[in-house]
């Protein structure tokens, strides 16, 4: 159940991320179950399960996330580097019977960019995942967890693994 306590607005320490971070995920954007949009108001792209496999990660916790995100748009190896928050899980309000990642790209985008390749690498946790008994209060932890993301990112040890090129290639090795 979600705690009532006031969350921290920032995660991590100024120096960087630290062990186990960071850690890469990456895969082909796939239709999900069409509730971040929609219902939500909160796009998601979702990549499959099977990403977490990159670089050893099948086995991380379920939770929200942030960090960087290479998208690969329009013609192919031609990336763009957004901030992210994810989702690593299977979302108990919802019941679901597998377990997803889903990733909200901080950015507005104009239209839908499924089979597009997108390289995460994953800088920090922010919390684990809660079940809600409200639409609502699960709408009001995103938003929370996309401004924690935003001021987490803001510095500059963290800012810096915006350049990392693993962002920008496909099936790529992340570089300290």
């Amino acid at each position: 159940m979600r705690p009532t306590d006031p969350r921290d607005p920032i995660v991590g320490n100024d120096s960087g991320p630290v062990a186990p971070f960071p850690l890469q995920v990456s895969g082909p954007v796939v239709k999900g179950f069409g509730r971040g949009s929609k219902e939500l108001g909160i796009p998601t792209a979702n990549i499959p399960i099977s990403g977490l496999a990159v670089g050893g990660n099948e086995h991380v916790e379920s939770g929200v996330y942030f960090g960087w995100a290479g998208l690969e748009e329009g013609k192919a190896d031609k990336f763009t580097v957004y901030p992210m928050v994810m989702s690593i899980g299977w979302n108990p309000f919802y019941k679901n019977t597998v377990r997803s990642v889903e990733v909200h790209i901080m950015h507005k985008f104009e239209a839908d960019f499924y089979d597009s390749w997108l390289n995460l690498c994953i800088l920090g946790f922010i919390r684990p995942e809660y079940d809600y008994t409200s639409k609502e209060s699960l709408i009001e932890d995103i938003n929370t967890d996309i401004d924690v993301a935003q001021k987490s990112l803001s510095r500059e040890n963290w800012t810096k693994w915006k350049e990392n090129s693993s962002l920008v290639a496909r099936k790529a090795t992340l570089k300290n």
